[in-house]
């Protein structure tokens, strides 16, 4: 990706997804600012540049498949996907659901995962890495190596040390604080 592509994300990014206000965070926090990521991962241009640029970071890392928690995940792995299958560089994807599947197949995992994959878990934003903990302990349950974590914004709230204290190769594509100013990591 080029320094027009890096930038034309960020811009992107603060053109969609930074709203004021009062929110609660999946994590439970309070903030005067929400960062709505599935707003950038779910139109057509921010879909594109975060697939090309996940696409690179994790192929760099030795990522066999790329998958992660539903909602937040599951456009970025579709984007990696297709964008993998379009420059030659095939990436399975899945999907960890919140809980097993009640019916069917009864699966916590949907989608490409095989045991001994080496993998890249993905989030849209990242406050204190309780989702990307839990998606990275359902692909190990599974046998598989996490070899990479990769998030399109990080809010510099803590989630970010939890993931690296925790051993894990961690990246951001975007930074923020609690104003909600946004810039390339």
């Amino acid at each position: 990706m080029t320094k027009a592509d890096d930038k034309r994300l960020l811009e992107v990014f603060k053109e969609k997804a930074v709203l004021k206000g009062d929110f609660t965070l999946t994590s439970g926090l309070k903030s005067k600012c929400y960062f709505d990521g599935r707003m950038v991962t779910l139109w057509p241009e921010g879909a594109y540049l975060i697939g090309k640029k996940i696409l690179d970071i994790i192929t760099r890392a030795g990522a066999e498949a790329i998958g992660g928690m539903t909602l937040g995940a599951d456009p970025i792995v579709t984007a990696v996907a297709v964008v993998g299958q379009m420059e030659g560089k095939p990436m399975p994807a899945f999907i960890v659901r919140k809980e097993p599947k009640k019916h069917g197949t009864q699966r916590l995992i949907e989608g490409h995962l095989k045991k001994g994959t080496k993998v890249a878990i993905v989030d849209d934003v990242i406050t204190t890495g309780g989702s990307l903990l839990r998606a990275i302990e359902v692909a190990e349950a599974e046998g598989c190596k996490v070899v990479k974590v990769v998030v399109v914004l990080d809010r510099n709230q803590g989630g970010a040390e939890e993931i690296r204290r925790k051993g894990y190769d961690y990246a951001a594509l975007l930074s923020a604080n609690e104003k909600g100013e946004v810039w390339l990591a």
